[in-house]
Parts: structure tokens; sequence; C-alpha cells
């Protein structure tokens, strides 16, 4: 998983433990997993029809930066 062995793993999981404690890590996981999912939904959707996806990107309004 992206070059990562487990001691990286653990290093990074006491990193997070110890910035945001025990109590916020159930709400830290859940948003990542709600996450994931909708980033795989909107990888699915793409795959199934690269030009419908096209399209609704072209018809939504563009923002402009000034």
């Amino acid at each position: 998983m992206f070059g990562l062995g487990v001691p990286e793993l653990i290093v990074i999981l006491v990193i997070i433990l110890i910035l945001f404690g025990p109590s916020k890590l159930p709400e830290i996981a859940k948003g990542i997993g709600k996450s994931v999912k909708a980033f795989q939904d909107g990888l699915k959707h793409v795959q199934e029809d690269p030009q419908k996806a096209d399209v609704e990107k072209e018809s939504q309004p563009s923002v402009e930066k000034k």
C-alpha cells in the first residue's frame, strides 16, 4: 500500500492519535470512509459513461477567480 510497511503505518497511527486524541478517531475514520466511498462511486460513474460525465462537467457553472 503506497510503499508503506507496517512500522510506518503504526507510526502514522500514533501521530494521528497524539494529534486528535482517542475520542476523535472514530469520527475521523468515519469521515475518511465516506470520502473514499464517494470517490469510488464517482469513479464508477465516470467509467460507466464517460461522455455523460463530460456533459455534466461542462454544464456546471464555472467559478472565476478575481
